[in-house]
């Protein structure tokens, strides 16, 4: 890098640090000409409005030697410190980032299309990061403080929140935000991305349809919420939905849904529901399908007793590597019951409230893939026994960086049919034969 280089970067610091001084001066400045209680009764287009003026205002009187894109910047970052998340709201506004990730007030990553990369985007210290993730908590009634330092919350586009501070956060407050965008993917754009094959579509539309109970796993950002929302549109309108959940994200495609959300306990320590509490209660609400966002504890029991009882059509989400761990897993949720059922009697409820396991991966490069469809057949001797109907075989990575491969029907034909064939579902003949899967990418080349 040569000195012009240098000397550019050193101008443009000094323009964004005597920006931000503008911007903190006039924000506290603004906060004091404000009167909070007539502002409450505004409607929020009215305050924006009033708040645009003030801002204006403020810049003529101060004189600042500023052009007119770095005023319209600074009126843009100020209106977002009032209204939105400060330096993360142009974020928010990119359709294309699914995740940001805050490290500290220096550091903030975003995921693009698959892709982690560092930003340019900072905030002025960690007691402005502070204000930013406790206005969050604050939206969904929820606190953050050093007696509670962790937070699950929401936005209100519905996406996932999760921030820890200090002390357990040694470098500073961490803020993770899982976007999920005002449009829900549907399994239309599933198909377009090559995420799953109409075949395979085909079949879980069928299952959900004819209320076979579901269980999606896979690890983190591997697309578990996406296709559980995408999989709901299937399910008949005229019936009663209960969605349990740690922090509201699910988006399901159909109108008659109750949401129901866990609370965490109050500043005495008393208040706390957890989804069990919400699992047993809902059961009261006459519902013909329960969906846990996800299940990571005790009320898995009760959730296994639920499809066993008559509400057939359930789905939850778990976070494991392979359909046999999901399984292992949810044994072991059970198990933290503290009801001391034998494993074999554990495995048999399993075995028998569930009826598919659908897997999703993030393969190499960041695409998403459903890279296994299993059906649980029941039990011999103590193991519970699965079917693989199709899966995804990674092949290699281009020269891009992303993994490829093939889908295929194992050959398999799962007991259930008859089960869809009863509910008038035509099934092709050759669904179950083996060979290799078409996508949309391999149907447009013929």
């Amino acid at each position: 890098m040569d000195d012009t280089d240098g000397v550019t970067e050193v101008k443009e610091s000094e323009k964004k640090t005597t920006l931000d001084g503008i911007k903190a001066k006039v924000h506290r400045r603004l906060l004091g000409l404000l009167d909070l209680s007539e502002a409450q009764q505004l409607s929020v287009d009215s305050l924006q409005q009033e708040i645009s003026s003030k801002i204006d205002t403020l810049l003529a009187q101060e004189q600042y030697p500023l052009s007119s894109p770095e005023k319209q910047q600074l009126h843009n970052e100020v209106m977002d410190e009032i209204f939105g998340l400060g330096p993360l709201e142009p974020l928010l506004r990119e359709p294309l980032i699914s995740d940001i990730l805050v490290n500290g007030h220096k550091d903030v990553y975003i995921e693009r299309e698959g892709m982690l990369e560092h930003t340019s985007i900072s905030f002025r210290d960690d007691p402005h990061l502070m204000r930013v993730i406790q206005r969050i908590g604050t939206n969904v009634g929820r606190r953050i403080d050093e007696s509670s330092p962790m937070l699950d919350a929401r936005l209100a586009d519905g996406s996932r929140v999760n921030a820890i501070i200090p002390p357990l956060a040694l470098d500073g407050p961490a803020l993770s935000i899982r976007r999920f965008g005002t449009n829900p993917i549907d399994i239309h754009r599933l198909l377009e991305f090559q995420t799953i094959t109409d075949d395979m579509a085909f079949f879980l539309e069928s299952c959900v349809q004819c209320k076979t109970n579901i269980l999606i796993s896979g690890g983190t950002g591997s697309g578990k919420t996406t296709l559980l929302n995408a999989l709901s549109r299937w399910i008949p309108l005229g019936e009663r939905v209960v969605t349990i959940e740690d922090a509201a994200e699910l988006k399901l495609q159909r109108k008659h849904v109750v949401r129901l959300e866990t609370r965490p306990p109050n500043i005495e320590g008393k208040g706390q529901v957890v989804q069990r509490d919400l699992v047993r209660n809902s059961l009261r609400m006459r519902p013909d399908r329960i969906i846990i966002g996800e299940v990571r504890g005790d009320e898995a029991l009760d959730m296994l007793q639920a499809m066993n009882t008559g509400h057939e059509g359930s789905m939850t989400t778990i976070h494991a590597n392979n359909p046999r761990d999901a399984l292992r897993r949810l044994e072991n949720m059970v198990s933290m019951a503290g009801m001391n059922f034998p494993v074999k009697a554990i495995r048999e409820q399993i075995s028998s409230a569930l009826n598919i396991l659908v897997q999703v991966s993030r393969l190499v490069g960041g695409k998403r893939k459903i890279v296994n469809i299993a059906e649980i057949t029941g039990m011999e001797g103590d193991t519970i026994c699965l079917n693989d109907l199709f899966r995804f075989q990674q092949q290699g990575v281009d020269e891009a960086g992303n993994a490829f491969g093939r889908f295929e029907s194992c050959g398999v034909r799962p007991r259930l049919v008859d089960k869809l064939l009863a509910q008038g579902i035509q099934i092709p003949a050759d669904l179950f034969q083996r060979r290799v899967l078409e996508t949309h990418s391999t149907k447009g080349k013929k």
